[in-house]
């Protein structure tokens, strides 16, 4: 093979990868686009659930069907009576300090259970006894947000049901634990509405969904730009120098 032959092998295969890449950049930033345009959706269905008037808890016949996209923060109302002797303790960590969510089971008028996160205490507060006024008994109402069971405990660490230690809201978990039969496959956090007492503190759910999307996207076109940029500066100096060396 001829020097300038060897060169043209060179050019192409340079310029093939380029294209490649560009094409690789290309795909990665249309798919941010669609992943941005969902993430925008589902905060704009979100901010409209969490804002609108509450509606009953969905019944075992929805179960099934139920999930964060179109189920997820919606804002439910509950009447029942809670069994305070099956209540489980969460670790957390909130704007109120470290401490436990209080879940407890609300026994609803509809015949099943839910697992109500009634908000957050301190550790000194995670006996019963030290929030009496709080173990409502007879019936209740309840308001606040439908959330979707936890069910890989926390971070670098595991629920431990045989020591009563629970790092997530695992509602499959906490019912077995707790016997409870018929238990709905989400929970739901209280809002902010005061127990007696004062504890626990509810109206602590965070609503926020990370949307790093419209950086992303940026950075994949800006790598396909600099990549077709650069096959097009390949194909450039080839024909320069071809045009060098042309007697």
């Amino acid at each position: 093979m001829t020097k300038s032959g060897g060169r043209a092998v060179r050019t192409t295969a340079l310029v093939g990868l380029c294209l490649a890449f560009t094409a690789v950049f290309l795909a990665l930033g249309g798919w941010q686009v669609q992943r941005r345009a969902w993430k925008l959706d589902l905060i704009a269905r979100v901010e409209q659930r969490i804002h609108a008037e509450p509606a009953p808890p969905p019944g075992p016949g929805r179960w099934a069907g139920i999930s964060q996209a179109s189920d997820g923060y919606r804002r439910l109302r509950l009447t029942g009576r809670f069994l305070h002797d099956r209540e489980t303790l969460v670790q957390a960590v909130t704007t109120e300090g470290p401490g436990f969510w209080v879940m407890t089971p609300l026994s609803t008028d509809q015949g099943f259970d839910v697992l109500v996160n009634r908000g957050f205490v301190s550790a000194e507060r995670r006996a019963p006894g030290a929030r009496l006024a709080a173990q409502v008994e007879g019936p209740v109402t309840v308001v606040g947000l439908l959330r979707l069971t936890e069910p890989h405990g926390g971070f670098l660490r595991t629920n431990a049901p045989a020591e009563n230690r629970w790092y997530s809201r695992d509602v499959a978990a906490i019912g077995q634990a707790r016997g409870l039969s018929n238990v709905a496959p989400y929970f739901v956090d209280a809002d902010a509405a005061p127990n007696p007492g004062g504890w626990p503190i509810g109206g602590l759910t965070v609503v926020k969904f990370p949307n790093s999307h419209l950086v992303y996207m940026l950075t994949w076109f800006g790598l396909a730009l600099l990549t077709g940029g650069a096959a097009v500066y390949v194909l450039f100096d080839a024909r320069r120098n071809r045009g060098k060396e042309t007697p």
